[in-house]
């Protein structure tokens, strides 16, 4: 019972893999962000755009366009944000799941240190056990030889 705990390697990787998940989920966390961000930038860019005040066809045609144009590109802003969003939700189940596995290995190695206490707490009850009981025998023989 004196080996070590046999899965300790399977224990640190689990670590290691946890750790990456959390580093995952911290980088989706500031995509994010960024994309929430330049989605409402796209949105005050779009809410700024003023039409000009010639009555031209041609100016209200090339505003209206680029009106269009920034409105597509918010459009798709906002998707990007939604999509980054849900790879925050992905990242945070996959962390998740990576601490149900490093806990499993933990709880393992748990009960084997456990387990090593109590066999070592046995054979130090044992070895004084031997020795109470030892000792009154080898007086007796003592007292028989005298």
């Amino acid at each position: 019972m004196k080996k070590g705990f046999r899965l300790a390697s399977v224990l640190r990787a689990r670590q290691a893999q946890e750790d990456a998940a959390r580093g995952e989920v911290l980088r989706a966390r500031r995509d994010a962000a960024q994309a929430a961000d330049e989605a409402a930038a796209k949105d005050r860019t779009l809410a700024n755009h003023e039409v000009p005040d010639e009555d031209t066809a041609r100016a209200l045609v090339a505003a209206l366009t680029a009106r269009q144009a920034m409105a597509a590109t918010l459009a798709i802003a906002r998707q990007l944000a939604v999509v980054a969003e849900s790879r925050v939700d992905e990242q945070t189940q996959e962390l998740t799941e990576a601490a149900k596995r490093r806990r499993t290995v933990e709880k393992l190695a748990e009960r084997h240190a456990e387990q090593a206490r109590r066999h070592a707490q046995a054979a130090d009850q044992s070895m004084l056990d031997e020795l109470a009981t030892s000792d009154p025998i080898r007086a007796a023989a003592r007292e028989v030889r005298s």
